[in-house]
């Protein structure tokens, strides 16, 4: 199977430096409450990194699916939206910082986490649904057509 990334990211200092924060900062989300792929590092990807949606979810269901969403992975990896380097990447930083997360929640009130997991998914909500920028040009596997049709109906 030779598939072409044609989103291929540079991976220079800064870039490397950004993915590792994002995979340490989802893996103590992940150790702490439980969270990380969709929820941390798909909006991360996104906002830090200029992914388009398709990449940011092709990465990160490659980093946290692999193993048991392995089909849904070579589909999103055909259609190029699955660079490796990036996800191996995330990975590092996942692995350390889920480790971190984990040993700080066992160390803390349950209510505790349970309120800052409750914040940390109003606080993303309210950044994708108002604070986002409205341009559909971004993106280039944005799908603006078939948007503008569902809002019309």
């Amino acid at each position: 199977m030779s598939v072409q990334n044609k989103n291929k990211m540079e991976l220079t200092t800064a870039t490397v430096l950004i993915l590792l924060a994002i995979g340490l900062f989802s893996g103590i989300l992940g150790g702490m409450v439980g969270i990380g792929g969709g929820i941390i590092i798909v909006p991360a990807l996104i906002y830090f990194l200029g992914f388009s949606q398709l990449n940011a979810q092709g990465t990160s269901l490659a980093l946290i699916m692999f193993p048991v969403g392995v089909l849904g992975v070579v589909n999103y990896y055909k259609k190029g939206h699955v660079d490796f380097n990036i996800v191996f990447i995330l990975a590092a930083g996942f692995v350390i910082g889920s480790f971190l997360g984990s040993k700080f929640a066992m160390n803390i009130p349950q209510v505790f986490v349970k309120k800052f997991f409750a914040i940390l998914m109003i606080a993303i909500a309210i950044k994708m649904l108002f604070l986002d920028k409205k341009d559909a040009d971004k993106d280039k596997n944005n799908h603006a057509g078939m948007l503008n049709n569902i809002k019309t109906v």
